[in-house]
């Protein structure tokens, strides 16, 4: 797994890349110091991940994600936003600019790897707390629900699966919640996944707020 560092703190990348270097299944390729130098080593290396700062100087990390999640040819891309405190103002426009979840700087160092290797193999990493907030902000920015290209593709499950999704529930939680197996509830998240082209699970609750599937309230 090969990870991009871009903090314009040495001290951070440091100690991140020496967590991370020393893994046998993960390598950092490069860091970068500001969000223009994170978007030109991203075009360059084509990382598997990149661990983004949101609040950098020349380019904050919330611009260069979204350039990174925009060009088709970084769709392997994943990124990774690093926040001083979980509950950050920019959680809402982070998941908004196509960023894979949240981290925060003083996270634990399992929780770390946790991560890197969730989001590699294509899991959102949304906490609880983070995937609440952001219903939270989509209740408070609700706007009139607009269809999203691919749903009438989506299975009557599949809509239910996405609903579920959309309200914070884990595949876990969704497979109890519908009498199946955790590997069946994941199925389906995938195949709605893959109907709507969104990149990860975090955009699948984007998704299910605009289009509708999820309103303001259903948080149950």
């Amino acid at each position: 797994m090969r990870v991009l560092l871009a903090d314009d703190q040495l001290l951070v990348r440091a100690g991140f890349r020496a967590l991370l270097d020393a893994q046998p299944d993960i390598a950092v390729v490069g860091e970068a110091a500001d969000g223009e130098q994170a978007l030109a080593l991203v075009r360059d290396l084509r990382p598997d991940i990149v661990l983004m700062d949101i609040r950098m100087p020349v380019l904050d990390g919330l611009v260069a994600t979204r350039r990174i999640t925009a060009d088709p040819a970084l769709a392997d891309v994943k990124v990774i936003m690093l926040t001083t405190f979980e509950l950050d103002e920019y959680v809402f426009e982070a998941i908004r600019s196509g960023a894979s979840g949240f981290l925060v700087k003083d996270t634990e160092p399992e929780e770390l790897l946790r991560a890197v290797r969730a989001v590699v193999h294509g899991d959102a990493l949304l906490s609880p707390g983070v995937t609440r907030r952001l219903i939270a902000e989509f209740a408070a920015r609700s706007k009139e629900p607009a269809e999203a290209p691919g749903l009438a593709e989506l299975t009557d499950r599949e809509r239910e699966v996405m609903t579920l999704v959309g309200i914070g529930l884990s595949n876990e939680e969704i497979a109890r919640r519908l009498v199946v197996s955790p590997l069946t509830a994941k199925t389906h998240v995938s195949r709605a996944m893959v109907k709507l082209g969104a990149r990860d699970r975090a955009q699948l609750v984007v998704l299910a707020y605009e289009s509708g599937l999820v309103r303001p309230g259903w948080l149950g």
